[in-house]
C-alpha cells in the first residue's frame, strides 16, 4: 500500500476533509481494537493512517 499524495488532499474542499479525518480515526480505532483483542492486524496500517491524519489536519489548518 503506497502512501497518499498530498495533491489529492489539497484540491478537497473543508466538507470533504472533514468527513476524511472522521473516517481516518475511526479506522484508526478500529485498528486499535483489533490489536487490543489479538486480531490479525497489519501493523504498517497504522504508520498509513496516521500519516494520513496528519496530512489531512495540515491541509485543514491551512484553509
Amino acid at each position: 500500500m503506497a502512501f497518499s499524495d498530498f495533491k489529492s488532499i489539497r484540491s478537497m474542499s473543508n466538507e470533504e476533509i472533514e468527513q476524511a479525518i472522521l473516517t481516518v480515526k475511526r479506522e484508526l480505532l478500529e485498528l486499535r481494537i483489533s490489536k487490543a483483542t489479538r486480531q490479525n492486524v497489519k501493523s504498517h496500517l497504522f504508520k498509513h493512517k496516521k500519516r494520513l491524519l496528519a496530512q489531512l489536519l495540515t491541509s485543514y489548518s491551512n484553509k
